[in-house]
């Protein structure tokens, strides 16, 4: 299959790897800084460990616990606010009810559209001064059929 003079060719890498390290300098350095300024990085590196590392874990747990409701919220899903009771929950229970919040967010409410007629909720700040009047759907297209004297 290989010429004869080629057959020994691929053994010729790892011999030069091997004498290339035997032939190699014995000095190793740790580190390029010494004295003082390997205490001084030292003790810098230590307090970013200690303070600020936990505080950016804790910022981006928080962050990603929240993302159910965010969802919920842009797919206008009528039960945004249980969900965001769940992340909170869930921040609370170490995460573990989490995934629910994930799936209820991304559910569709069959019970809810058989219950309004609707499966989507419009999710508007109310105006300053004033609190929201909580109107369901069949309520308020009741009222308009009653207003048009079409009973």
């Amino acid at each position: 299959m290989f010429h004869p003079r080629l057959r020994h060719t691929p053994y010729v890498l790892p011999g030069l790897v091997a004498l290339s390290t035997v032939l190699a300098p014995a000095k190793a350095h740790a580190s390029f800084l010494h004295g003082e300024t390997l205490d001084t990085v030292a003790d810098v590196m230590s307090w970013i460990v200690i303070i600020i590392v936990p505080v950016i874990g804790i910022a981006v747990f928080w962050l990603v616990h929240i993302l159910p409701e965010k969802v919920a919220e842009k797919r206008h899903h009528p039960q945004a606010k249980a969900i965001q009771c769940l992340c909170l929950l869930s921040l609370f229970f170490g995460g573990l009810l989490w995934p629910i919040a994930w799936l209820w967010a991304y559910s569709k409410p069959v019970l809810y559209r058989l219950a309004y007629g609707t499966d989507k909720v419009e999710h508007e700040p109310p105006p300053e001064g004033k609190p929201p009047e909580p109107v369901p759907p069949v309520v308020a297209e009741t009222k308009v059929k009653k207003e048009g004297g079409q009973s």
